[in-house]
């Protein structure tokens, strides 16, 4: 395989349990860098929520790209730069945050330093397989936003959104996920990021999409692509990339779609990989 670029998905796949990188997936993926492959990460997270993982792995110095959003924006570590960015309507955002108001869900949509919520006190969700997890503050701080509170969402989103993510308790979300994306179908991605994250982006946008509209005038095409994920929202990577790697932690459905299934993301199932084609 002619490696040009290595795409990771970063919770549950470039991060251990502890949220940490661990020293001998770094370790491969900075040789990596310094053979000339590009590094992507790629994650439903903002791009403030990634940027301690790049500085991490060097990327600047290589030009390292953060797939944000899921797909619905793409910077260039070393200036900056955005790469590519598209962003739901104000009115298809408003739509939305109109509709979730009949479930028993917790939105956040993030925009410029704030993380907007309903009630920064109703915040706790079970989050497998840690239990119970103070869920907005846990997106506030992994993103550096300071909160605020909005009685009505709907009525003060008047900007466009990359995504806007949806919080609930896991059996619950199962049972009304397709109730809540149906008046969507068509119009918007919707998709899992985990049993307690359901995320809206614009129509079209996931992962592979912005990965291709980034590396293409780079040079590098599908086939010169590895990728690794552990989730539903990294299915389009998996199934874009010449191999597709699924980590031992990932969902069924993942592994089944997967070329390949490494060791988990506690046992350093990157570099395991990587150690074969570097």
């Amino acid at each position: 395989m002619d490696l040009k670029a290595i795409v990771l998905d970063i919770d549950g796949t470039l991060l251990n349990d502890q949220k940490e990188i661990s020293p001998r997936t770094r370790k491969s993926l900075l040789k990596a860098q310094e053979a000339g492959i590009k590094v992507v990460l790629a994650s439903g997270r903002p791009i403030s929520a990634m940027e301690r993982f790049s500085k991490e792995l060097k990327m600047e110095q290589h030009h390292g790209l953060l797939l944000s959003y899921n797909g619905a924006c793409v910077t260039d570590c070393a200036t900056n730069e955005t790469l590519f960015s598209q962003s739901m309507s104000d009115e298809v955002g408003m739509e939305i945050l109109a509709h979730l108001a009949n479930f028993e869900v917790k939105p956040m949509v993030a925009h410029k330093d704030y993380m907007y919520v309903n009630n920064v006190y109703d915040c706790m969700i079970t989050a497998p397989p840690h239990g119970l997890k103070n869920i907005i503050e846990y997106e506030s701080r992994s993103g550096n936003f300071k909160l605020c509170e909005v009685d009505n969402l709907a009525e003060f989103v008047h900007f466009p959104l990359h995504k806007i993510l949806v919080a609930g308790e896991p059996e619950y979300l199962e049972e009304n996920w397709k109730e809540i994306m149906l008046p969507f179908e068509g119009r918007v991605s919707g998709y899992f990021s985990a049993p307690f994250y359901f995320e809206f982006t614009d129509k079209g946008i996931d992962k592979a999409f912005a990965l291709d509209k980034s590396l293409q005038p780079l040079g590098i095409s599908s086939e010169n692509v590895i990728s690794f994920g552990d989730g539903e929202n990294d299915t389009s990577i998996i199934a874009y990339a010449g191999v597709g790697v699924a980590m031992g932690n990932a969902i069924d459905a993942l592994k089944a779609s997967a070329n390949e299934i490494t060791l988990s993301n506690n046992e350093d199932g990157i570099a395991h990989m990587l150690e074969r084609y570097l």
